[in-house]
């Protein structure tokens, strides 16, 4: 009688200790991938989101760390071709983002003019949702791009 009471007890102390790491394996609703090198010499990270909590899989977007303006990471919406928005590099913590007009959303960087880029603000949406959570700014693991100085 004593021997079950006992095996229950374990097994409920194991699922406490489990419960942690359980929650951890299951995928958040965005996470940020590696960065990659371009071979035209600018660096990318993958952005996966869910646009909904219960949306199967996830969608992307890419971000991007351009050597002709490393002060800032900007957003790019492959499924539209633009980008559409950006954050300084150096955030210090801060939720800075620049969301662009739909007018003003290009494939080509060089063709936003600076002026379209708001005054920073608080984060947008994650991508394609209704409900309110706002985008995850980029873990501040920037890549070597070969600058002579970092901002």
């Amino acid at each position: 009688m004593f021997v079950p009471q006992a095996k229950i007890l374990v097994l409920a102390m194991l699922s406490l200790l489990l419960a942690p790491a359980a929650q951890a394996a299951n995928p958040t609703r965005q996470f940020y991938g590696n960065w990659q090198k371009h071979q035209q010499g600018f660096a990318y990270r993958s952005y996966y989101y869910k646009p909904s909590p219960n949306y199967a899989g996830f969608k992307h977007h890419h971000v991007i760390r351009h050597p002709k303006h490393p002060q800032h990471l900007y957003f790019y919406n492959p499924y539209k071709q633009q980008f559409w928005g950006r954050c300084p590099v150096a955030a210090n913590g801060k939720p800075h983002y620049s969301l662009l007009a739909e007018k003003d959303r290009s494939g080509d960087l060089e063709k936003i003019p600076e002026k379209a880029f708001p005054p920073y603000a608080d984060l947008p949406p994650i991508p394609e949702s209704t409900d309110g959570e706002t985008l995850d700014l980029p873990p501040d693991d920037l890549p070597d791009l070969g600058e002579k100085s970092k901002p």
